[in-house]
């Protein structure tokens, strides 16, 4: 039932809040520069970033994320694109708000 009320709030365009999590090879040339870029451009939206180096060439991030529903989707789909992403998951949540 929860995930059926989140998914309504999705659709609604309501404002909701999602995780993106990044697998990427940081040797992508401007990778990292294009990444930050994204978060900045959509700073209002951006609540947190967690980085880690998982080797000597991939990095996994996690970015925790507040907005209306469709500038999170947008922002997802414009950081899965970028060349070296080698994955990029969408996770979608509510706020709580009016799941009645």
């Amino acid at each position: 039932i929860r995930a059926h009320l989140v998914k309504r709030q999705w659709q609604a365009n309501e404002t909701v809040v999602g995780t993106v999590t990044l697998v990427y090879d940081h040797h992508a040339r401007n990778l990292s520069e294009k990444l930050i870029d994204l978060q900045h451009h959509h700073h209002g939206a951006v609540l947190a970033t967690t980085h880690v180096h998982l080797d000597e060439h991939l990095c996994a991030e996690v970015i925790l994320l507040k907005a209306k529903a469709r500038e999170i989707e947008h922002l997802a789909d414009r950081l899965r694109q970028q060349k070296g992403v080698l994955h990029a998951e969408l996770a979608m949540a509510s706020t709580g708000i009016d799941l009645k």
